[in-house]
């Protein structure tokens, strides 16, 4: 009998024949698939070339082949001789998500990919998130290329692309996205995506992009009028669930699954982040991301290459990483929301929303040593028992953040930490992330103080759909407004407001913590007991009101990293140093990063018979090497 490899290697190819779409190759006419299981007849009307007859396959599917047909050329699919719909598997919608689709050529995509490139290890990442929109002044893919070396030298290795699904007109999250396969042609499209790709992996950078499987957006979402792509039993908060588990289901999955592994495969993209997995309904034998992480483990076995799997999960559940015989999903790693609320809530002392969890600096050490501080007990916001633990598990399953676009964006002015703490508030967070012992990822602009909001916006083409969404976001915020009115989502200046400001040169501020961000990097990558992995050796611990110390023991070094969470000076014996030499890495205090205090201070003094005392700054950070 063939191995369980064989059989999944047997399956997989089997599924490349049902690949959604127009493929092109040298030796074979262009061939169409499309799964059509609501439709009794399927043409592709192509402008110039004519019409193609589809001819049906088994379970749903439709092929026909289209000779003439070219990269570039403009189409529909007709359904039963009447209406025309852009393909439900377009890998380009120029003229927006209501107009024709056109042909590209994923071959040509493919010789975009850098030889030999093989990936970053997960417990290497350091993630950089960004909007291509408002990144760079461009909005382009071009525009985020032309500022890689910047993040280069910023010390980072992969950036995080939002998704670049084609959406509504030229400006929005990407959360909005109809056309799964299709890049989104206001950023440059596919070919552009794939040159950014490979300037990535030239400067020695991974990519993550981030996918939406859990809906789709209300604008120009034509998949229903093709087969039962939704499942009407499930809803998410967006709208109807994928149907991933309803009556057939088959061919969804497959039109998912070839989505994902179109990504990795063809355009050479390191990772995936699977937006919001939790409202991804799966009632079957096998759950979807389960058969997507054995089916990149098969990409990854037949590569060499390290694709991998990036969860957004709102349960507090290690079944999201667990292997499929532990009953999990198999995914690499996931956000961990706890880490940022915890710090968020003890920088800021907000107690609204979810926030009304956090706020102790109990909880900032729970969450550095146990990820999750709702491991299975009591959440007042929630008002239940809330999550399961994560014991035991290492570093690389979890990414940190002290900012990203939901916790950001999902503000009602867009509100970025740099507006809400004071200068010393703002190191002491880029070290708490820099030097945890998980995946750290900066959200863009951080690593500078960027003052400007991460505000959310869209560009709907229906005025009543653009009004909705402007009611919808007022209901969010109501607790909040106080006779304040949130941003119009529609306005262009709504989206330029969230651009990004480059021209900070001179500002003092904001060049010293670049400075300092590019220091913690720069100690984060010489330093191997930085690295995520076994948890063993790494402790977090509360000393004294506001002071937490992070230890990180090695066989001949350790490293240790006081922090000052309080609005006063401390002054007191760290039994952690007793018997050891140290030298100081970084005191953010210092002049040197702005602080009030000289330079050439050493916060530590030793005591004789008696443990070393240690002073800190109100908001501050000292990072040792201990030997």
């Amino acid at each position: 009998m063939p191995k369980q490899a064989d059989k999944n290697k047997m399956q997989l190819q089997a599924n490349q024949q049902l690949r959604p779409g127009i493929h092109f190759s040298e030796n074979r006419l262009p061939v169409a698939i499309c799964w059509a299981p609501f439709v009794s007849r399927l043409e592709l009307e192509a402008e110039g070339r004519g019409c193609f007859a589809f001819s049906k396959l088994k379970d749903g599917y439709w092929s026909c082949e289209c000779p003439g047909l070219k990269p570039g050329d403009r189409y529909f699919l007709k359904i039963n001789g009447k209406k025309v719909f852009p393909d439900p598997a377009s890998l380009s919608q120029p003229d927006g998500v209501h107009q024709a689709s056109q042909c590209v050529d994923l071959e040509a995509i493919k010789k975009q990919r850098l030889a030999g490139w093989k990936g970053i290890p997960l417990k290497d990442l350091v993630i950089y998130e960004l909007h291509v929109g408002t990144f760079s002044p461009e909005g382009t893919f071009i525009g985020v290329a032309e500022k890689l070396p910047y993040l280069r030298s910023l010390g980072v290795n992969a950036i995080e692309i939002m998704p670049v699904a084609s959406f509504p007109g030229k400006r929005n999250w990407g959360y909005d996205g109809v056309f799964p396969y299709s890049v989104q042609c206001s950023y440059g499209g596919a070919l552009c995506l794939a040159q950014l790709v490979r300037a990535c992996h030239e400067q020695g950078m991974a990519v993550i992009l981030d996918v939406v499987f859990n809906h789709l957006g209300p604008e120009g979402n034509y998949l229903g009028h093709f087969g039962p792509y939704f499942n009407k039993r499930h809803k998410t908060p967006w709208g109807p669930a994928i149907n991933f588990d309803g009556e057939d289901n088959h061919g969804v999955r497959n039109y998912f699954m070839h989505n994902a592994l179109m990504w990795l495969r063809d355009f050479d993209i390191d990772g995936l982040r699977l937006d919001a997995i939790h409202a991804i309904v799966d009632k079957s034998p096998k759950h979807f991301l389960q058969e997507l992480s054995e089916e990149v483990q098969q990409l990854n076995a037949e590569t060499g290459r390290h694709h991998f799997l990036i969860g957004e999960s709102d349960l507090n559940d290690p079944m999201v990483f667990k292997p499929a015989e532990a009953g999990g999903f198999g995914l690499d790693s996931q956000w961990c929301d706890d880490w940022h609320h915890a710090l968020h809530a003890k920088l800021t002392g907000e107690r609204t929303g979810y926030y009304i969890d956090f706020g102790s600096l109990e909880h900032l050490v729970k969450t550095f040593n146990h990820a999750f501080v709702y491991d299975g007990i009591y959440s007042k916001y929630r008002k239940k028992i809330f999550g399961t633990s994560a014991e035991g598990e290492p570093g690389e399953r979890f990414v940190v953040y002290t900012q990203n676009h939901d916790q950001t964006g999902n503000r009602m002015m867009g509100d970025r930490l740099s507006t809400l703490v004071d200068f010393e508030s703002l190191k002491i967070a880029a070290a708490a992330l820099l030097f945890s012992h998980f995946i750290p990822m900066l959200f863009m602009g951080e690593e500078f103080g960027e003052e400007s909001p991460f505000l959310f916006f869209t560009s709907h083409g229906s005025e009543r759909l653009a009004e909705k969404v402007r009611q919808g976001r007022k209901r969010e915020y109501r607790a909040f407004m106080k006779g304040a009115e949130p941003p119009d989502p529609q306005a262009e200046e709504t989206f330029l407001q969230s651009k990004l400001k480059w021209n900070f040169q001179g500002n003092r501020q904001k060049e010293t913590l670049l400075a300092f961000y590019r220091k913690c990097l720069q100690l984060r990558k010489e330093m191997n007991l930085l690295k995520p992995g076994r948890r063993q050796n790494i402790r977090a611990t509360q000393t004294g009101m506001g002071i937490m110390v992070l230890s990180s023991k090695g066989e001949q070094e350790s490293l240790l990293a006081v922090f000052n969470f309080s609005g006063k000076p401390f002054a007191g014996e760290l039994n952690e140093l007793t018997g050891k030499s140290f030298d100081l890495l970084l005191y953010s205090a210092h002049k040197q990063w702005d602080g009030m205090i000289n330079d050439n201070f050493y916060p530590i003094k030793a005591m004789a018979g008696r443990a070393p005392r240690i002073h800190l700054e109100p908001r501050s950070v000292a990072v040792y090497l201990l030997r």
